[in-house]
């Protein structure tokens, strides 16, 4: 096992590898519980959840069913903790990578709110699937991992630090540190005050990690989870905060998951499989070209996003980790794209959206974990979810986030002074990814303006020849990605 995973190499421990996959496992926990929240509730064309059933108990679509969307999130949360512990898996198998894979927050919604609307689930589902098999093509005709190696080592770096930055913002969102405000974009806490017990269990796990940290106690953050998470239970039990409401009569609950007790039930996993490759692209049976070019669109948007998040979050857990080599690139690096790129396509055979690689690994990194075997720890962990995802529930936001928040500064602190910000063709484009990571909340966004504002400045120094001729290519895609909206609009989409 030590010479299959590189452990010793590597310069790290079979501990150290369960501590980091099982803190990777809990900072990803989440999606458990949030993906279903996106894909089990929203109605394709014909006003069905995913599980085939309808959503409204009236043809009028006014009263919504109750007990059909229970079932569908049900559905959703056992199948989104199959499809990440076997891709997981196989990423710790086959990358030898600490990378944990899971439906892409953003990518869910895209599907959710965007596809399903257009057309039924399974057809939806079927996109996610080519656009996963597409990815892979790139990969297996070594595009792919080209595209990463044409990208300038400052932007690589300027690309870890902004999902320092990124992930930091996440981990106070989540845990209502910084919320939406009432006449500016964001505030702190509510109405700009800090208040409630949720947010106690947040200060409580970010002081327990510091203070674990400065005196370098093993397991820091692991035990900060485990500690946030303790404490919340209690709480939850003396005082019955509940959780958040959508209409926002309880601001003071739990952002996601209540921390309580829960009871075993078994896992409904008659969603995988159930999909549709053809039936997206005609409308009542024909072949319409505008609902065509729409869709290539769609799916295009879909692509862009899934290929650069993991670009970004690949040089992130590479960086945070020291596992990158003299030229910015990981190990098996063509392994790695390749895993990821299928478990896309494995996202929508399962019907969880597309999967792949988290930003949350960095939070088993910063732990310790440093090869594939933290990796293999976490997919395990994901897949005895789909039997205990009552105890995963248990993890709330406020328990876990204090580690993302930790994370972002170690990627910040380590990386940011390897960025020469006294040349404005490296400076200007980095400082334009690393701001928009948080600013668009979007890896994706960051990534495309920092690659065309180093052409622009490249070319307008008339420097046109020192930019790799893939970087050109991605530009033009990124052009088009951020355009989709008026060419959507061209197309009747």
């Amino acid at each position: 096992m030590d010479r299959f995973f590189d452990i010793t190499k590597r310069r790290s421990t079979v501990g150290r590898e369960v501590r980091g996959g099982l803190v990777t496992f809990f900072a990803m926990a989440y999606i458990i519980a949030l993906n279903p929240l996106i894909i089990g509730t929203a109605p394709d064309k014909n006003f069905n959840l995913i599980s085939g059933a309808p959503m409204f108990l009236d043809e009028a679509h006014t009263q919504v069913d109750p007990v059909a969307i229970g079932v569908s999130i049900g559905m959703v949360a056992a199948a989104t903790a199959l499809i990440a512990g076997v891709m997981t898996i196989l990423m710790g198998v086959i990358g030898r990578f600490p990378l944990g894979i899971a439906s892409g927050l953003g990518l869910n919604a895209l599907v959710a709110f965007t596809l399903a609307p257009q057309m039924t689930w399974p057809q939806a589902m079927g996109l996610v699937v080519w656009e996963g098999i597409i990815i892979a093509i790139l990969v297996l005709t070594g595009f792919r991992t080209a595209v990463f190696k044409a990208v300038p080592k400052p932007l690589r770096t300027a690309i870890s630090v902004g999902i320092g930055l990124f992930i930091a913002f996440v981990g106070l969102v989540n845990a209502g540190v910084v919320r939406p405000g009432a006449g500016t974009p964001v505030e702190l806490g509510v109405q700009g005050k800090l208040m409630g017990w949720p947010i106690l269990v947040f200060f409580i796990g970010i002081l327990v990690l510091i203070t674990l940290h400065v005196l370098k106690v093993k397991g820091a953050m692991l035990i900060s989870i485990i500690t946030a998470t303790v404490a919340a239970i209690i709480i939850e039990a003396i005082t019955h905060v509940g959780g958040q409401t959508p209409d926002g009569t309880n601001p003071l609950g739990w952002a996601l998951n209540t921390p309580a007790l829960g009871s075993f039930s078994w896992p409904d996993l008659s969603l995988i499989g159930r999909v549709d490759l053809f039936g997206a692209f005609f409308v009542d049976g024909k072949f319409a070209v505008g609902h065509f070019i729409a869709l290539v669109v769609l799916v295009f948007s879909l692509l862009l996003a899934d290929f650069f998040d993991t670009m970004g979050t690949v040089v992130a857990v590479g960086s945070e980790g020291d596992l990158l080599d003299a030229d910015g690139l990981p190990p098996r690096t063509t392994e790695i794209l390749l895993v990821d790129s299928l478990g896309a396509a494995a996202g929508g055979l399962g019907s969880v959206s597309s999967t792949t690689a988290y930003v949350e690994s960095t939070a088993g990194v910063g732990e310790g974990a440093r090869t594939g075997l933290a990796s293999v720890v976490t997919g395990a962990a994901f897949l005895l979810a789909v039997l205990l995802a009552p105890l995963v529930n248990m993890v709330p936001f406020e328990a876990a986030s204090p580690v993302l928040v930790f994370v972002g500064f170690l990627m910040m602190i380590s990386q940011v002074v390897d960025v020469d910000w006294n040349k404005p063709e490296i400076g200007i484009p980095a400082f334009l990814t690393i701001i928009l990571m948080p600013f668009a909340y979007s890896i994706t966004v960051g990534i495309g303006a920092g690659f065309l504002a180093y052409v622009f400045i490249r070319l307008i120094k008339g420097e046109g020849r020192k930019i790799h001729v893939l970087m050109y290519v991605v530009a033009a895609l990124f052009v088009i990605y951020f355009l989709q909206g008026v060419i959507l609009s061209a197309v009747g989409g």
